[in-house]
């Protein structure tokens, strides 16, 4: 099983997942020769802090304050971790995600089972985020 077939599976919960797409990182630079290539672009999984400096290393952007940004757009990304669209239609060109543990004390989603909290940019800037139940298939 990979790397990303784990994470996607709630199996790496202090791991963060960062989906570039082959043109962003034509325009970047490369962040790293660690990831799985996946149609049209690039995922890396790599432990949280590690992944959180890539990141921003590889973006040029705080990954904390890209989450924040992101929180009030809206769009869909693939569970898969690979793309999706922004609500004006343009094509995700980087996702940064991370899965939280399932807490029944919170309740809501959390409730459910661990939360994939994924937070997206597409081609044009727009930010936008996600949350789901991991393994739900969606």
């Amino acid at each position: 099983m990979s790397k990303l077939d784990e994470f996607l599976a709630g199996e790496r919960l202090d791991d963060v997942a960062i989906f570039l797409t082959h043109e962003f990182l034509d325009s970047q630079g490369r962040i790293a020769n660690m990831g799985e290539a996946v149609e049209g672009g690039v995922v890396l999984v790599v432990p949280g802090d590690d992944g959180r400096a890539a990141f921003a290393s590889g973006t040029g952007m705080d990954p904390m304050e890209f989450a924040r940004e992101a929180m009030d757009g809206e769009g869909e990304i693939d569970h898969g971790l690979t793309g999706g669209s922004c609500d004006e239609g343009h094509e995700v060109e980087l996702i940064f995600a991370f899965a939280e543990a399932e807490n029944p004390d919170v309740g809501g989603l959390y409730a459910e089972g661990d939360v994939m909290h994924a937070y997206a940019q597409c081609s044009e800037g727009h930010a936008f985020s996600e949350k789901w139940i991991v393994g739900d298939g969606a």
